[in-house]
């Protein structure tokens, strides 16, 4: 029985929700591995729409065991009104099947403020962060100074950690002319949030080692996507933890062995959200009737995403990266009824082409796709079940895509609804 890690291929928002959720029926356990609530998943199932930004996806399955490990920094307050929401639409949450690593650092309002005081400060050099605080948070946990969420069972120590958290926080606000945090409220703030969300914590490491030894399945999901990780993505326009496949061993305290097949999510054609270069980004009405047609609005932001033609040099960068064994491609349906397609095979840098986007800003923003074209096709692929039900030019895209990533497709996602996938190969099988 393989343990299976789940990464976006390309800037986020690949549709890793839906494939989650396909997955997680086969898992016995679902692991949130990185990232924040600044990261959106959307699940339809039977016709109900399912909004999550911290929970793994399988906290809508029964009998499912779902953990948020280290890698992910927990804003409680936020985590109690998803928690809260799940249950206003009948999904059970409980500690039953939900554990958090006690060492996870939080995300408090401080974060959050500090968050859009440097976006709104930065004005047309701004990064495009969702200003939830997510990088912030993970400035603390790197300098040591985070609170973490195993801290709210130790009153007697947290009043020292508070106070070492605010000497950094407050001599930034003086810099911005801004208010400085009140010690005692913070102190009451958590106190307050604390017997709400213990119960929930624990060594999640452990929890997961055993389930690795009584031979359960274990799905490893991650957030945004492989080009907004901190090493390996559009740096400095990228998040603020590792996204990419890697991670979910650190994040959730498991050796490299836990992993066994590597999925990426891959969107037919690519989108972005935010600042940062975009060589296939249509600023164009083709651009905006992608846009249209899929939908393109941030799960947790409600901001419109670029659009682009799919470039196939970005995934084929982040195959190599992450290692992934195969591909799930979605959304290709939205392209239905398009002449002719577009894909990305180079990139041409002032009569240099290359096969792999470069670590500088500078050439990042330099770099012209080189196209291959292709024909689409008139019929309709939404829902289709079965390679059978597919136009041969949708087949025809779909092979060149593999060929050029060096990749096959695992899975096809042809709609929304969980059950409109074609199963190629699962991933759990091996």
């Amino acid at each position: 029985m393989a343990n299976v890690v789940v990464v976006g291929t390309q800037w986020g928002d690949e549709g890793k929700g839906k494939i989650v959720d396909w997955l997680s029926e086969r898992a016995d356990v679902v692991v949130r591995f990185q990232g924040g609530h600044n990261a959106g998943h959307t699940l339809v199932i039977d016709g109900v729409t399912f909004k999550l930004s911290l929970l793994p996806s399988g906290v809508v399955r029964e009998g499912k065991l779902s953990i948020i490990g280290n890698g992910v920094v927990v804003d409680p307050w936020a985590l109690m009104e998803e928690i809260d929401a799940m249950r206003s639409q009948g999904i059970e949450v409980s500690p039953r099947n939900l554990h958090i690593a006690d060492n996870a650092p939080l995300l408090l309002a401080l974060h959050r403020n500090l968050d859009r005081t440097r976006e709104t400060a930065a004005g047309n050099n701004r990064i495009g962060t969702t200003k939830r605080g997510i990088g912030p948070a993970y400035e603390d946990k790197v300098a040591r100074r985070a609170i973490r969420i195993g801290d709210l069972d130790e009153p007697e120590v947290l009043p020292e950690k508070v106070d070492k958290l605010l000497f950094h926080h407050n001599a930034l606000l003086r810099g911005f002319g801004m208010p400085e945090i009140d010690r005692d409220g913070l102190i009451a703030e958590l106190s307050e949030i604390a017997p709400k969300i213990l119960p929930f914590s624990g060594a999640v490491w452990k929890v997961i080692d055993d389930a690795r030894r009584a031979g359960n399945r274990i799905l490893f999901e991650g957030a945004q996507g492989t080009m907004l990780d901190i090493d390996h993505g559009t740096y400095p326009f990228v998040t603020s933890s590792n996204a990419v496949a890697g991670q979910a061993a650190v994040g959730c305290g498991q050796g490299p062995g836990a992993i066994d097949y590597v999925l990426g999510i891959t969107k037919a054609y690519t989108t972005r959200v935010g600042g940062g270069p975009f060589p296939t980004e249509l600023a164009d009405e083709t651009g905006r009737t992608i846009g249209e047609r899929g939908r393109e609005f941030g799960t947790v932001t409600g901001r419109p995403r670029r659009c682009g033609w799919f470039d196939a040099v970005l995934v084929r960068q982040a195959v190599k990266i992450n290692g992934i064994n195969g591909i799930a491609l979605t959304k290709s349906d939205i392209l239905d009824g398009m002449p002719e397609l577009k894909v990305c095979t180079a990139y041409a840098i002032g009569g240099e082409t290359i096969d792999y986007l470069p670590a500088s800003s500078l050439r990042q923003t330099s770099v012209e796709p080189v196209y291959e074209v292709m024909e689409g096709w008139a019929e309709s692929t939404q829902g289709a079940r079965s390679w059978a039900e597919l136009p041969a030019l949708a087949v025809k895209y779909i092979r060149r895509i593999e060929e050029l990533i060096e990749a096959p497709v695992a899975l096809l996602s042809t709609s929304p609804e969980r059950e409109d996938t074609i199963l190629v190969h699962d991933p759990f099988a091996d």
